[in-house]
Formats: C-alpha cells, sequence, structure tokens
C-alpha cells in the first residue's frame, strides 16, 4: 500500500498544528471536493434520516448543516483541530442535532463498538495519505471506522483517489466491506461538446481485481469517487446493497 505522493506537497495534513494554523487563518466555511446538493441523492439512498452519523475530519464544512435541514437528526462530527471544533461548537449551538468533539480519527477509542450506522469522509482520508506514515495512518482510521459501524452500516467515502491507490486501503478483509463505487464530476466541470456521457448517479463497474476496466472512460479525468462501503457479517444479504442507478433527486 502506497501513500499519494503524486497528489501531495509538502503540508503534513495529519498534524493538528498544521490545521489549527490553517482555520485561525481561514475561518471561512469551506467544503472540500463537493457540496452536501452534489452527494444529497447518494447519502439519502443509502443513509437513513434517522441513522447515527459520524463525519469524520469535519472541519469548518457546511456539509453537516445541510444534511440537518434536509432532515437528518443526529451527526456527531469530529476533527484533530481545537480550532475548527471550538468554532464550530460556536456556530451551531442552536443545532442539537450536530454535536462537535476535537479527535484524531486514527484513535477514537472514545466510542465503544457499533456505536454509528454511518462514517462520512470527505477528504479525511486523503489528507491522512498526505502525511507522514500514510499507510499506517490509513489502517489505524479504517480500522476504527469498521470498529465504529453498526452491521449493515454505511462508510462513505467521498476522495480524490481512484481504485487503483484505494481499493488497496479498502478491500482489507478484516473490513468486510462490500464496495460500490460512483464517479462525480468536479463542480462546474462542462463537458465537451457532442460527446458521449456517462449518468454519475450510476454504479461504475468495477473488475474482480477491484480496478476500472480498461476501456472505462470518466467523463471528467479528474473526477471525484465515492466509495460506499456497507459492513457485511454472517447475517447481511448481499442483495441489500444497491447497484441500480439512483435518481437525480432522491427523497
Amino acid at each position: 500500500m502506497y501513500s499519494d505522493v503524486s497528489s501531495c506537497n509538502t503540508y503534513n495534513y495529519g498534524d493538528a498544528l498544521y490545521w489549527d494554523a490553517r482555520y485561525v487563518q481561514e475561518a471561512e466555511s469551506f467544503d472540500w471536493y463537493q457540496r452536501y446538493a452534489s452527494l444529497r441523492p447518494f447519502v439519502r439512498r443509502y443513509i437513513p434520516t434517522s441513522s447515527r452519523v459520524l463525519m469524520v475530519g469535519c472541519g469548518n464544512a457546511l456539509m453537516s448543516e445541510d444534511m440537518v435541514d434536509d432532515g437528518y437528526e443526529n451527526i456527531m462530527n469530529v476533527d484533530i483541530s481545537s480550532v475548527a471544533i471550538d468554532l464550530m461548537r460556536r456556530k451551531y449551538e442552536h443545532m442539537p442535532q450536530l454535536n462537535y468533539m476535537e479527535m484524531d480519527v486514527r484513535d477514537m477509542s472514545f466510542f465503544p463498538d457499533e456505536s454509528f450506522d454511518a462514517v462520512i469522509d470527505k477528504g479525511t482520508l486523503d489528507s491522512l495519505m498526505c502525511g507522514s506514515d500514510a499507510p499506517i495512518s490509513a489502517a489505524r482510521m479504517l480500522g476504527e471506522v469498521s470498529r465504529l459501524l453498526k452491521p449493515g452500516g454505511i462508510y462513505m467515502l467521498i476522495t480524490y483517489g481512484d481504485p487503483k491507490v484505494r481499493m488497496p486501503h479498502l478491500t482489507r478483509s478484516i473490513y468486510s466491506w462490500k464496495i460500490v463505487l460512483y464517479a462525480i464530476p468536479r463542480p462546474g466541470f462542462k463537458k465537451p461538446a457532442g460527446s458521449s456521457s456517462n449518468s454519475h448517479l450510476e454504479p461504475v463497474p468495477i473488475t474482480e481485481t477491484g480496478l476500472l476496466p480498461a476501456d472505462f472512460v470518466l467523463d471528467d479525468p479528474d473526477s471525484h469517487f465515492i466509495y460506499v462501503c456497507k459492513k457485511m457479517d454472517e447475517t447481511t444479504d448481499l442483495s441489500n446493497i444497491s447497484s441500480h442507478p439512483l435518481i437525480a433527486d432522491a427523497s
């Protein structure tokens, strides 16, 4: 397993001091990769509004607020940055559906096993993959995510990492995850006139080895990927995880 050296710069994104300094300088809300409006069909399809949700690496994003506005009732937000957590606690003290806690996602032992119905990760695994000891950090975080999910629970990873660099981490047998993959164009991406179209609401085909087929072409070469990882056990019906197209405005 490898870190994403080609996609990283010299910052240590796994370091709390880096994020504290960044949030002091950039207090305005910022959502990595995609806003909730673009992710809503996927979130609503796989995560019921009654779910207890863990948002890992919440930063100062609007994602959790938008989910509450869409009917979600219980979202625990964690981040390694005390600056971000203090800021968000004050901002959302009027929203009982949102809770904030300073925490390193590599050690979430504060929470007991099988505490959450869903875990959402928008760029946090990516940050660890750019830090020091990337494979170890990734394994620790994903091990914690697996531990905290109830059987049948969903880990939704939104990332720039294609299957070649993400599947080796996600398909470890100890996690027992059934994975469905989607690719979503970057915000503002315009397809060339006359080009054929792949619906980003349909799952992306993956080979038996977990890679994109050689003849599969992404509409946006720099698409973001959504890995929907369902925690399986002996009693879980494999047919319960969807592989059919979503609708644009799921309800």
